[in-house]
């Protein structure tokens, strides 16, 4: 098939040039050492999930006798396996030299990461009491030969498979678990100003000697494993359950899903191999692939710092939103105009201040709010529980599908069900994946909306590396909207009409559509317009097709697609007249702006949704207008800083090559930083001429 023949790159092939993208960002010069280990992580939970989400997916297409050419844009899912498995064998080899490039650099800091071998009779006393203290009672350790049932491999731990060989030459199996509520890396007694690192996993082979002292054995070793299981929930349709129940089973379950995938030591022995294969049902089919001394490298992205903060990133601080204070009143500012708050440029505490006065104002009458993903100490929680102690009607859909979120957000239920507040779970066959709330206040004796629509979670944690826009409004039309969405939730057979919100799964492919053929019709009449688009990820076939229709019929578009784009730009008579770039960087690009030309009457969108068929109609999501001129403007303002980037910046391409976007003799301009200055600039001007200020 020539490129001129194909349409789509494979979005499991695109998600995997992604995480090559995160993978680069390890192997730049130019990133600080100990942010390099921490994208190694990065790369590697992004894995694991690939893994149990996508490549589960088409395994359970490929088992059940169906090619899936239809679903996968042309592929089988049998060949799709096998080359999944080729391009991660290959990455997870560029991973392990990078690795090991950091860990030479880390050395020229005097920062060494130690094995078994190389610990000194200072830092032995010192594994000797942690040992004893710390990590001898949480290991868990099975010998295996004699088990009438094999032990089940918990999904993406690290194992060490230990291979005994006693004196009367019987070989006996073990396993031990790598416990997962102790620190990965051990951080040792400094000498001669060196420091130093050794992983839990090689304190366990240091005292494999006293683990087995009761067996006559002449050699152990112990080599790391890890499986990879189908994530997929599968909830019961048991009707006398609730669907806390449901999911909070269906969540245990998860536990013994299908292997999908088996990581090895590749020094480990035949036989051991083998024996593991064997007992845990692994056969040729899945994917089995070798690799280094150590596994779960997500656990860098918690790798100690050391002290070391010249080794990172400069942290820069949040900052205001000119016009608002987070001393004074949220509502009564945003009651005489609207504001947007991009985190983490801006600070994303001006959402929990909003709760919070809301939490506490007498005239509020009710707060209603979609959570999708929560902070592990929410303050979101915190407000909602407090407005609902002081009176007020709060009702929350909390999504408890959110896919490894499921244990938390059951958590958080059953919390806000104590305190009285009302939930709502969802939709049977649509995800809540919508960022929205709005509250009700007395005012006059007439009932007032105020409140806020999102690109991302509401989750002040994420909001820290998440770059994402909140629109904080009183425009009653929109919040009108936005309650009928609860409506919605509540009586979900009967389908809403909207004047301001574009709505999934009802309306968000069509309105979009209309938005194209509108671009294109003004391109057909001669007049000047363009499409720009930032999204996480494009993947619906159908909207491709009519992007590639608009690029025919002569309107530029140009795209900002961090991770999967099944869209190829820049081929002849296809896509001629479409430049897409992706952006990873420090921050994770997760924001949704949609910017429509219009000829020259700009249209400007924020949304919860990316252009994939899952967003467009199987979720409910939410996308708001923006009608405020300096919000609007600020938003095209920050798309035109990005697709001037030329540091951090690759292109959309057939190759899949993940090409740097060249600096052409102009000087370095990189996004996020001058995104951030950007917003330096603005309150520097503000403040210059205070008396603009509302």
């Amino acid at each position: 098939m020539t490129v001129y023949e194909q349409k789509y790159i494979d979005r499991e092939k695109s998600w995997l040039a992604f995480n090559a993208r995160v993978l680069q960002e390890a192997a730049d010069n130019t990133v600080p050492l100990l942010d390099r280990l921490r994208f190694v992580g990065i790369f590697s939970n992004n894995l694991d999930e690939f893994f149990r989400v996508r490549y589960a997916a088409i395994r359970r297409l490929s088992l059940s006798g169906i090619s899936g050419e239809k679903y996968l844009g042309g592929i089988s899912a049998h060949q799709l396996i096998k080359d999944i498995t080729e391009i991660v064998i290959q990455q997870q080899s560029e991973s392990l030299r990078i690795l090991g490039n950091i860990e030479t650099e880390l050395e020229a800091e005097n920062i060494f990461i130690i094995n078994e071998t190389q610990i000194t009779p200072k830092q032995e006393c010192f594994l000797k009491d942690f040992y004893n203290q710390k990590l001898s009672p949480e290991l868990v350790t099975i010998i295996l030969n004699d088990l009438a049932v094999f032990p089940v491999l918990k999904d993406t731990l690290g194992y060490l498979a230990v291979r005994l060989e006693l004196n009367n030459d019987e070989v006996r199996y073990a396993l031990i678990e790598i416990p997962k509520n102790i620190n990965r890396f051990v951080v040792l007694p400094s000498e001669d100003d060196k420091q130093y690192v050794i992983l839990i996993d090689d304190v366990i082979r240091f005292k494999l000697k006293n683990i087995f002292n009761i067996f006559d054995y002449k050699t152990v070793s112990a080599h790391m494993i890890k499986i990879t299981r189908d994530a997929q929930l599968d909830i019961d349709s048991d009707l006398s359950k609730s669907m806390l129940e449901k999911i909070a089973t269906s969540v245990k379950d998860r536990r013994i899903g299908e292997p999908v995938r088996f990581i090895y030591d590749s020094l480990i022995e035949d036989d051991t191999l083998h024996f593991f294969l064997d007992k845990m049902k692994i056969v040729e089919t899945d994917s089995i692939i070798p690799g280094g001394r150590y596994h779960n490298r997500r656990d860098y992205m918690s790798f100690p710092n050391l002290g070391r903060y010249d080794l990172l990133y400069k942290p820069n601080e949040p900052l205001p939103v000119p016009g608002l204070s987070l001393d004074g009143s949220i509502l009564e500012k945003i009651s005489k105009k609207d504001y947007l708050v991009h985190a983490p440029y801006q600070s994303f505490s001006y959402l929990t201040k909003f709760l919070r006065e809301a939490a506490l104002d007498p005239k509020v009458t009710s707060i209603k709010i979609t959570l999708y993903r929560l902070a592990k100490n929410s303050q979101i929680i915190s407000s909602l529980i407090n407005a609902a102690k002081n009176g007020k009607r709060v009702v929350v859909q909390i999504e408890l599908q959110a896919r490894f979120d499921e244990a938390s957000n059951i958590s958080y239920a059953e919390q806000m069900q104590t305190e009285g507040i009302e939930l709502i779970f969802g939709i049977k066959g649509l995800k809540v994946h919508s960022k929205i709330c709005v509250i009700e206040r007395l005012e006059d004796g007439k009932n007032r909306r105020y409140g806020f629509i999102s690109t991302g979670n509401f989750n002040e944690s994420t909001a820290k590396i998440y770059t994402d826009v909140t629109l904080l409004t009183c425009h009653q039309g929109i919040l009108k909207d936005t309650s009928k969405i609860f409506e919605f939730f509540d009586i979900n057979y009967r389908v809403h009409r909207y004047k301001h919100l574009i709505v999934s799964p009802h309306y968000t492919r069509t309105k979009f559509i209309k938005l194209i053929d509108r671009e294109i019709l003004h391109a057909l009449a001669g007049r000047k317009t363009h499409i720009k688009l930032k999204m996480n990820s494009l993947s619906d076939f159908k909207m491709i097709d009519k992007l590639y229709e608009a690029s025919n019929a002569g309107v530029k578009i140009q795209l900002q697609v961090r991770g999967i784009c099944s869209l190829i730009p820049g081929i002849p008579g296809m896509s001629e007249n479409i430049e897409a770039i992706s952006i990873v960087d420090n921050y994770l690009e997760h924001s949704r702006v949609y910017i429509f030309g219009n000829a020259g009457l700009t249209e400007v969108y924020i949304s919860s949704a990316d252009f994939m068929t899952r967003n467009l109609d199987g979720r409910v999501e939410v996308t708001c207008p923006i009608y405020d001129l300096e919000i609007k403007k600020e938003l095209i303002d920050n798309f035109n800083i990005a697709w001037k980037g030329n540091v951090k910046v690759r292109y959309h391409s057939y190759k899949l090559d993940n090409k740097y976007k060249p600096k052409n003799h102009h000087a370095p301009f990189r996004a996020q930083f001058e995104t951030y200055k950007y917003y330096q600039n603005k309150i520097a001007i503000l403040d210059e001429v205070p008396q603009k200020v509302n």
